[in-house]
């Protein structure tokens, strides 16, 4: 993949057999690439069968890129790029005239893209400036970092990257401000932590993990994607989603266990509550790990995992009860 932005090299995405073979494409099939990325899921659905692919990305870079990845695909309207977030999806097929579609896959986090160049501040692996927006336009995490107080800050560290020295990594911050470059950031994290050279994993990946993700409101965006996922298919559409830290798989599973009907059952401390909807989503499959040719071809992919299900005829939910499951 080229790190200029000008074209997309090919590459192969997390999971993409997988992902394919969950949808079950049947010749003519619309689908929603709901995070188009670096268009490698859209140009194995091309490939698969699907009659029109409609890529979905709020990153203005991922869309200006992705018109030469098939330009007769996008020149006979078999690919739409809709510069957007994946949670409107629905809304904007509305308006194109798109009723439900056939089948939708979800990438969920940061692209290949996106880490790969340093430019957008997303990756310690190379120095740039401290920005981590999807979209590019908003708070950059300079800005979020130099202004949060240290009680803020302590926060999204221990939501968003679970990290358990969050106190004395937002000390560290507060007290070395400004901060304004990605090596810079990883350099005060690895002081606060007592990280060595050698030891396995790198502090700084889940501070940079919960910046991002709290700058961006991705595990907003994913629920209420989920929602317009449930919406925007038809009876029988299949919904294939990649994710790729705990966070982001818990609320997949929450969500397709609730939609299921597949609520865990009560007890005398915790009784079951009643459920009037029908099930929106059937045959949830259980999730699918990165095989090991896949892991040693892509070390990136080692914590992706896929759930899948499909569309049942019932409406959609209104409410966002699943939230609250547990």
């Amino acid at each position: 993949m080229t790190s200029t932005g000008a074209n997309i090299a090919p590459h192969v995405p997390v999971l993409v057999n997988e992902v394919i073979a969950a949808l079950a494409l049947q010749s003519g099939d619309t689908v929603v690439d709901g995070t188009f990325g670096a268009g490698g899921y859209t140009r194995a659905l091309l490939a698969g069968g699907a009659g029109r692919v409609i890529g979905f990305d709020r990153d203005p870079d991922a869309i200006q890129a992705g018109q030469s990845l098939a330009p007769e695909a996008v020149e006979s309207g078999r690919l739409a790029l809709i510069e957007e977030r994946f949670s409107q999806m629905d809304r904007l097929l509305a308006e194109r005239g798109i009723g439900q579609v056939d089948a939708i896959a979800l990438d969920i986090g940061v692209s290949s893209m996106q880490l790969d160049r340093p430019e957008r501040g997303f990756s310690f692996q190379g120095d740039g400036p401290l920005d981590m927006r999807m979209s590019k336009s908003g708070l950059t995490a300079a800005e979020y970092l130099n202004s949060a107080d240290e009680a803020e800050i302590v926060r999204v560290l221990r939501d968003f990257g679970e990290e358990p020295r969050a106190r004395a990594i937002a000390r560290a911050i507060v007290a070395a401000r400004p901060v304004e470059r990605t090596a810079e950031l990883a350099a005060i994290v690895r002081r606060a932590a007592g990280f060595r050279p050698g030891q396995k994993s790198d502090p700084a990946t889940r501070t940079f993990q919960a910046i991002r993700i709290h700058l961006n409101a991705e595990l907003e965006e994913l629920e209420q994607g989920l929602e317009a996922a449930e919406r925007a298919l038809k009876p029988g559409g299949r919904l294939a989603v990649v994710t790729f830290h705990s966070l982001e798989d818990r609320i997949v599973k929450r969500f397709l266990r609730e939609r299921s009907g597949a609520t865990p059952a009560g007890s005398r401390h915790r009784p079951t509550l009643s459920d009037p909807n029908q099930p929106t989503f059937e045959r949830v499959a259980k999730p699918v790990s990165p095989s090991e040719p896949e892991l040693a071809a892509n070390p990136r992919a080692r914590s992706a995992r896929l759930r899948s299900a499909v569309r049942t005829s019932a409406p959609p939910r209104h409410n966002r009860s699943w939230e609250r499951l547990q």
